[in-house]
């Protein structure tokens, strides 16, 4: 097993190549990021 096996995962990356051992995706889409609100700022005594 290695670059030349096109059934292991090494050999799926040299290849350029996808399959069971190599797959593009899991499937399942991530969920879109919110955007959320600026952080509030904490307000600090000046010394």
């Amino acid at each position: 097993m290695g670059k030349g096996d096109k059934r292991s995962r090494r050999g799926k990356i040299f290849a350029g190549s996808y399959g069971k051992s190599r797959p593009k995706s899991n499937g399942k889409k991530a969920a879109p990021v919110a955007e959320s609100a600026p952080a509030k700022k904490s307000k600090t005594k000046a010394e």
